[in-house]
């Protein structure tokens, strides 16, 4: 903090600027239980404890801000009802919405929160920003469809394919990430740098009416001029900025927000390209910084006035930039990703911005998923080539080490000196070795606890608590389920088939062999299915020389309904239904509690 200037107000200001109305209270309810509650953060208003990084702490204070506000003429933001914001642009007739946070129950009661104050407008169109789900989840809570859905080129792939494939695993480590089972308190879970938390409410979807496919698009929504700039492989894989020229107002979506992103999140996903992020801000400066009086975006709070705005997407730009081109500065000279993130500093003048501070993604981590990006995960020294797999590795190394009791005398004297990091490392391995060991869970749970109040970032800080938790209390199951019927709807009949081949326990089926052919009768498509060797094939329109061991005809909500479990009652076939209970007894279900801080 030292370097930071702690009494620089601006933020504080910006972020009360146009305050209209909170929710009152700011608890959203549904079915019962609060899927959203700000009050309690309540404790964000005392001064920083010993428990908390301080400038985190700040980021909270900025972040936990709840309600209504006006950005400029004609334009307001909800924020602090969930992770993300949404912003409400008034047009002729009604309001266009942008990116309707994450659940149905937060956006509603936000848009009624609007209407409280800013009259009964109808919902006239909807806007994605882009494709992650805090930023359309909520859309059924705004409108039911029958309006104009614009979205970038390549939304609706990206939307429900990142939740398909990987989306257990990515689920379970978000409980890490956002820490929804810590108590909100000055010791445990205080926001996520992005936002305070992601809301745990009802997620929907409807389809995009409208591609939003080159830059320099224009159009027309409720009377309002909207010229747009798609931003593909920036913090989304399909995203874009827009730009209100009548009201001169700039919208960068989830590019350029009040910390320092993710490249790669620790929840998983695909690397981010960060030479294309910095290419598309340098491009939203000479697009549109001429024609923008202020600059606003998915989270965190507005920037006003021309030399501020091109301050603020400079210095962004520049971050993304710089740890892009040192990483394979220092990649080319022989330095592995670990190395580099240890050596990596930004420029005196980012470190002393606070929209440039790691609250989200982070120096080390980001920089780690550059190196990822450009050489993978093989840091090219051969002893790291065929490692033992941790639990087997922790036994050898507590062995070396004289054992349990060599391990835990070595961690406490690591631990006592302050290296935290180093006792982690090595209370880590007397986890793995013996699971069972009730005083190196303990002993662990305290470095980790310990590493998470010190930590500036808030996605580090809820993992590292997170991970004390379960080690002294067990698994925390997830409590985001982005399994949602729409998201299900969403997916194409080759996704569909994706997601199954990936359950098939390999092993167990190598002596199987079968082909099915399915007959999607409401969209009038033929698909065929054949497992061999262990591995679920998939081809679309397959050529009818060969013949399948069983064709079934039925829809698409019929197939989604067969591959969760429920009878083929109605299902017309020819051939043998046995061979679907064959398929269905290969298919393995995902664990959506695997460990991760132990065995």
């Amino acid at each position: 903090m030292a370097d930071l200037p702690v009494d620089d107000r601006a933020d504080f200001e910006a972020a009360d600027r146009g305050f209209v109305a909170a929710l009152d209270p700011a608890t959203v309810t549904a079915d019962g239980r609060a899927v959203w509650d700000t009050e309690s953060y309540s404790f964000l208003q005392q001064e920083c404890p010993d428990t908390a990084h301080p400038s985190l702490w700040r980021q909270g204070q900025l972040c936990v801000k709840q309600g209504l506000y006006a950005v400029t003429d004609g334009i307001y933001q909800i924020r602090g009802l969930d992770l993300s914001n949404m912003t409400l642009i008034e047009g002729e007739r009604g309001v266009i919405v942008v990116d309707p946070l994450l659940s149905v129950e937060c956006a509603a009661a936000g848009l009624k929160l609007y209407r409280d104050h800013r009259g009964d407008r109808p919902v006239t169109a909807v806007i994605y920003t882009h494709s992650h789900a805090d930023h359309f989840g909520g859309v059924r809570g705004v409108t039911g469809g029958g309006v104009p859905i614009l979205a970038p080129a390549g939304f609706m792939h990206h939307a429900v394919s990142e939740n398909v494939y990987a989306g257990t695993a990515m689920n379970r480590r978000a409980t890490y990430m956002y820490g929804p089972a810590l108590p909100r308190s000055p010791e445990g879970q205080i926001g996520c740098g992005l936002g305070m938390t992601t809301s745990t409410g009802t997620i929907s979807l409807i389809p995009p009416t409208k591609d939003i496919t080159r830059t320099g698009q224009e159009e027309t929504l409720d009377g309002v001029r909207i010229v747009f700039q798609i931003t593909p492989g920036t913090e989304a894989p399909a995203e874009m900025n827009f730009l209100i020229p009548d009201r001169r107002a700039l919208c960068m979506a989830e590019n350029a927000t009040h910390t320092q992103h993710n490249i790669l999140t620790l929840r998983g996903a695909q690397v981010r390209d960060a030479r294309v992020w910095a290419r598309y801000l340098t491009e939203a400066i000479a697009l549109f910084a001429d024609h923008a009086d202020v600059v606003f975006a998915s989270h965190h709070w507005p920037t006003w006035g021309r030399e501020n705005i091109v301050r603020f997407v400079s210095r962004q730009r520049d971050m993304y930039a710089y740890l892009h081109d040192q990483t394979l500065r220092m990649l080319n000279k022989g330095m592995t990703g670990v190395e580099i993130a240890e050596a990596m500093r930004l420029p005196p003048a980012l470190e002393q911005a606070w929209h440039t501070h790691g609250y989200y993604g982070s120096v080390s981590h980001n920089v780690k998923a550059i190196y990822q990006r450009y050489l993978g995960w093989f840091d090219g020294n051969p002893a790291h080539l065929w490692e033992h797999p941790p639990v087997e590795q922790a036994r050898r190394y507590v062995e070396c080490m004289g054992g349990r009791e060599g391990v835990l005398a070595f961690a406490r004297r690591y631990l006592d000196d302050g290296d935290l990091r180093f006792a982690a490392a090595l209370l880590n391995h007397a986890v793995f070795a013996d699971e069972h060991d009730d005083q190196a869970r303990s002993m662990l749970a305290e470095v980790y606890t310990r590493l998470g109040h010190g930590s500036e970032n808030g996605t580090w800080r809820n993992f590292y608590l997170v991970g004390a938790l379960e080690l002294t209390g067990g698994v925390v199951p997830a409590d985001i389920d982005t399994s949602s019927p729409e998201l299900m709807a969403a997916l194409t009949v080759e996704q569909i088939f994706d997601s199954l081949a990936i359950r098939v326990d390999g092993p167990r089926a190598w002596e199987e062999s079968l082909a099915i052919d399915w007959h999607l009768t409401d969209l009038n498509q033929y698909h065929r299915t054949t497992l061999s060797n262990g591995a679920l094939i998939h081809q679309a329109d397959p050529p009818p020389r060969q013949p399948a061991d069983l064709t079934l005809a039925l829809t698409k909500q019929q197939l989604l309904g067969l591959l969760t479990g429920r009878p083929a009652d109605g299902i017309e076939h020819e051939g043998d239904m046995n061979v679907l209970a064959r398929l269905i007894a290969v298919l393995e279900d995902p664990d959506p509690a695997f460990a991760i801080v132990t065995p």
